[in-house]
């Protein structure tokens, strides 16, 4: 696959170098640079987002829904990977053996990636780096070489949201509705913010709604829906028994 990176300010496309884009199996042995996470509150907001769609019933086998987790190319010659915070791929093939993936390589191993998310933390990480030369910027290898239709970018310090929409080979900023989400078309769920605690966590988080309007809740917001649902039920029970006494019938000897 041979692309042309997409038009810069100042240099003439004809001037701009194709890319040769190939998939290849990353080897069993190779390295994967482990880099220590941003603090601790990436992980928590990318583990929220797969334990909504969980509960919910979204998640199918053939899915990848990850985070931190390697995306994989070849280009010119170079292997690059490219560890977004969140990334949802509709179809992956089944792995031959029971084993964890390592990683991930788009068209040999499934689909491409659907969905990209990056959280910006206080280190600069290059969500926004176009640089098109190695090691090339975030953004770059997302629009141009994965071609990710779906790109989002979250500050959790101010519950920045911004979403990007792959349109005729570039990414443009999305609108977001009257409530303050966006549509991601590919996964038929809004996305959008949501401020308030879960676990050791208080601040901005990135939550799913359905297509009606209802909130993806957590296991934690369901079972204090349980709680408030049975409380309610009981203080329904009491108040029926108060007027069956004031009619001079005692509850505990109805069948």
């Amino acid at each position: 696959m041979v692309v042309t990176p997409g038009h810069s300010v100042g240099q003439p496309l004809a001037q701009q170098a194709a890319l040769t884009i190939t998939w290849e199996k990353l080897p069993e042995d190779f390295p994967l640079e482990e880099e220590p996470v941003e603090n601790t509150g990436q992980p928590l907001i990318a583990g929220a987002l797969r334990e909504a769609l969980e509960l919910a019933g979204y998640i199918k086998p053939e899915m990848l829904i990850a985070s931190n987790f390697g995306l994989c190319s070849t280009v010119n010659g170079n292997l690059v990977i490219k560890a977004p915070d969140w990334v949802y791929v509709a179809s992956v093939l089944p792995l031959t053996a029971h084993k964890d993936r390592r990683s991930y390589t788009p068209n040999l191993e499934g689909e491409s990636p659907k969905v990209v998310m990056e959280f910006l933390s206080e280190t600069e990480g290059g969500e926004y780096s176009v640089k098109r030369t190695f090691p090339l910027g975030k953004w770059f290898f997302y629009e141009q070489i994965l071609q990710v239709p779906t790109y989002a970018i979250f500050d959790p310090a101010t519950g920045l949201l911004e979403v990007y929409r792959l349109q005729a080979g570039r990414y443009e900023p999305q609108t977001a509705d009257a409530e303050g989400r966006y549509w991601l078309a590919e996964m038929e769920l809004f996305l959008g913010v949501w401020q308030g605690q879960k676990e050791e966590r208080t601040g901005y988080w990135l939550r799913w709604w359905d297509e009606a309007g209802n909130l993806l809740l957590w296991a934690v917001e369901q079972v204090g829906q349980e709680r408030q649902r049975v409380e309610q039920e009981r203080q329904r029970a009491e108040r029926l028994a108060e007027y069956l006494r004031a009619q001079g019938i005692n509850p505990d000897e109805l069948d």
